[in-house]
């Protein structure tokens, strides 16, 4: 099966693209690690409103509700985009909020979740500090500040996440889209892991010259690339097992690519010239968010026992 987008569902990347690029380029993401270390907001409220306006968030809702009425197919494509250029904020929480929590569809209002798993120690909301409202959860809960891998990604420890409500399909459809972030982050690696490979020289050539250098990159565009079907095939399913497997593809990608970019770059990887390092960090947080891999092999196992015992 095909699992390419359409004209339309590529025009729609190319326009998302164009928007992000245009308003959260490589500049802008610099101020916003130097902002984030000098204790400013990482979310900005006013991008976050022209996301809103351009129907990000409202994607998936329908057209009778205010929505843009398209489906997973679509959404996947988008937050790809903004994995791309580690765009942060609780992205996939306000998308789901929309049309439940006022204010998310529009981008008035930052909509977080209790979204990490056990691996980064339970209890730990992103964004809590920024957020107006926790999907699924009445009010926001006080919880004090933790240090993060990823620098755009601020979290706060939570005494617990009782009367979380939003359900199954939120959860699923969550760590889709994160699973398309993942991707993003991945595809990204491998143009930077490219393109410094052609600029840097070594013993009279470029570097990617070297035997182990292709194979380094050609690896991660495999990872990267079966890790893109497999989420592109789950959208169009929504299959929940699926998800489960594109979600474990995908983070892979994103941690795995991101250490193999790293690798090319070297030494100048690990420095904050450089953006390789911050795709690393923010594939680290995301890989514990909706599901994580011991969740998504949980689910698969069971399928499986499932499937022989039929």
């Amino acid at each position: 099966m095909d699992f390419q987008p359409t004209e339309e569902q590529g025009d729609l990347r190319a326009g998302v693209r164009d928007l992000l690029e245009g308003r959260y380029g490589r500049e802008a993401l610099r101020a916003s690690v130097d902002g984030a270390d000098a204790g400013a907001p990482v979310v900005d409220r006013a991008l976050w409103r022209e996301l809103g306006e351009a129907g990000f968030f409202a994607l998936r809702l329908p057209e009778s509700e205010g929505g843009v009425g398209l489906g997973l197919a679509e959404a996947v494509l988008v937050f790809e985009e903004a994995g791309r250029v580690l765009l942060p904020g609780p992205l996939v929480a306000t998308h789901l909020a929309a049309g439940v929590v006022p204010g998310a569809a529009e981008g008035t209002a930052v909509v977080t979740a209790c979204d990490l798993g056990a691996g980064l120690g339970g209890g730990l909301v992103a964004y809590a500090g920024e957020a107006d409202a926790v999907l699924g959860v009445e009010g926001v809960p006080a919880g004090s500040p933790v240090r993060s891998a990823d620098p755009l990604t601020p979290l706060h420890r939570v005494p617990s996440y009782a009367d979380v409500s939003y359900g199954a399909e939120h959860r699923s459809v969550g760590a889709l889209l994160t699973a398309a972030l993942q991707v993003g982050s991945a595809l990204r690696t491998v143009e930077l892991a490219v393109r410094y490979a052609g600029e840097r020289e070594q013993f009279g050539q470029p570097i990617g010259a070297f035997q182990a250098v292709k194979h380094l990159c050609a690896r991660m565009l495999v990872r990267a690339e079966v890790a893109r079907t497999a989420v592109y095939a789950a959208a169009v399913t929504s299959d929940d097992g699926e998800i489960a497997a594109a979600k474990l593809l995908a983070d892979e990608a994103a941690v795995l690519g991101a250490r193999d970019c790293l690798q090319v770059h070297g030494g100048m990887g690990f420095t904050w010239e450089a953006d390789v390092h911050l795709h690393l960090k923010r594939a680290w947080v995301r890989a514990e968010q909706w599901r994580t891999a011991g969740e998504a092999e949980e689910l698969l196992a069971a399928e499986l026992l499932g499937s022989a015992a039929v």
